[in-house]
């Protein structure tokens, strides 16, 4: 058999194979579907990079559409509750080059359409990926997710050389455009990032900027801190009990991952151990079982730092922000403790300095000024390009409300919040 019949003969052999192992798990998964272990963190999101070419871009999303749904089944016959599955890219801005704005919002309605019918969600990757990269696109952005339903993208904001302000800026103007959508929910898709690396699982902020054909996991595991951190009688307890629950599930999400990796021929390129929450799982009653105080008081830092402490000591592949979310509005006791005024801007970032990810789902009164937001922008910018960490903003003016009103956001990931003045009285 000559070289080149033999390289032809294994890539049918191993096509074969992720074909028949395919088969047999969806055939088991149909006969019986485990239902998730509530001891175990769920998985909050299987996520493909693929370099998306805009010419033959179907094709490439049913292939990643393919592997996606055998790692779901590969996760469920392992116990975990897989709750969704992305798709991410390089910067949107690389395969729409040469296209008029209605050229590419044609474009990307059609994507969404895709995402929508295929049951996954999708990231474009960032505006203004590099410093010198025009301000239309940040403009073509906000068009983009105006216009979409599915969609999410970001805006990066700070690099290894330092704040971009131009960009700070820019992604200001966009948030206050997409406040002007249904209910202000459009900047539940977008977020200024600053630091953040390529290959990040969790959405908006994901990208990546090589060749794709790779894979990453992201955890939804407040209940694990919850449980490690109830009733601990000291700090070192707590984080040893965390660390060892984090690791035994990581080690078993590892393990199935480099197993899809071998049969899909998709590189797994590491887990997100970032423990984030959704709604009544949440990572603030976690923090109060350790501080015994309620979220926002003196002991919020000390416990946000230990979670910090334990996802260090966890010894597998890890990718993207790998530290503590404190998303108010996807988190019940978040909400509660924002809405009691118990929380602000300013501590938030200073629970970001020893942990966290940055502010994330913020409620704020939809008068607020471009000015404003690009303060509050530029200072999140500011801490992670000091502590050289990767953080990021999604900040969510809503258009009509102000301090003392409930948000009416409707949204399966999002609870509702009372708006607090910006500045405390």
């Amino acid at each position: 058999m000559t070289a080149p019949s033999c390289r032809l003969f294994w890539l049918h052999l191993r096509a074969i194979l992720f074909i028949l192992a395919l088969f047999a798990c969806s055939v088991a998964n149909a006969q019986h579907k485990p239902a998730g272990d509530p001891d175990k963190p769920k998985i909050r999101a299987i996520t493909a990079f693929v370099n998306l070419d805009r010419a033959q871009y179907q094709p490439q999303i049913a292939d990643a559409v393919k592997m996606l749904n055998y790692a779901r089944t590969v996760f469920e016959s392992r116990g975990f509750e897989v709750q969704t599955i992305r798709i991410s890219t390089q910067p949107f801005a690389q395969y729409t080059k040469g296209l008029t704005t209605e050229q590419a919002l044609a474009f990307f309605r059609n994507y969404d359409a895709v995402a929508a019918q295929d049951k996954f969600d999708a990231s474009i990757g960032p505006a203004m990926l590099n410093a010198d990269d025009s301000e239309a696109q940040a403009n073509l952005l906000a068009e983009i997710l105006k216009n979409t339903k599915v969609l999410n993208a970001s805006l990066v904001v700070a690099d290894e050389d330092g704040v971009r302000w131009r960009a700070v800026g820019a992604a200001a103007r966009v948030m206050k455009k997409l406040e002007d959508t249904e209910r202000s929910q459009g900047n539940f898709k977008f977020s200024a990032i600053a630091m953040v690396p390529p290959l990040t699982p969790f959405f908006p902020g994901s990208y990546h900027t090589g060749f794709g054909h790779q894979f990453a996991i992201a955890l939804q595991s407040a209940n694990v801190v919850a449980a490690a951190f109830k009733n601990a009688p000291d700090l070192r307890t707590a984080k040893q009990k965390l660390t060892e629950a984090l690791a035994a599930s990581a080690f078993d999400v590892e393990a199935q991952a480099q197993r899809i990796d071998r049969d899909t021929g998709w590189a797994y390129m590491g887990i997100d151990l970032s423990p984030a929450p959704l709604k009544d799982v949440s990572i603030g009653a976690a923090l109060e079982n350790l501080s015994t105080q309620p979220f926002g008081s003196s002991g919020t830092l000390t416990a946000a730092a230990t979670v910090t402490a334990a996802i260090k000591d966890i010894t597998v592949k890890r990718t993207g922000y790998s530290g503590l979310m404190l998303p108010i509005l996807e988190d019940s006791r978040l909400s509660q403790r924002w809405s009691e005024g118990n929380v602000s801007i300013d501590a938030l970032l200073s629970y970001s300095a020893v942990c966290g990810t940055g502010l994330d789902t913020i409620p704020l009164p939809g008068d607020i000024s471009e000015e404003r937001l690009d303060l509050i922008i530029g200072d999140m910018a500011s801490l992670a390009f000091k502590w050289h960490k990767p953080l990021s903003a999604r900040l969510l003016p809503v258009a009509g409300k102000g301090p003392g009103d409930m948000t009416e956001f409707d949204d399966p990931f999002l609870v509702n919040a009372t708006i607090q003045p910006l500045e405390k009285k």
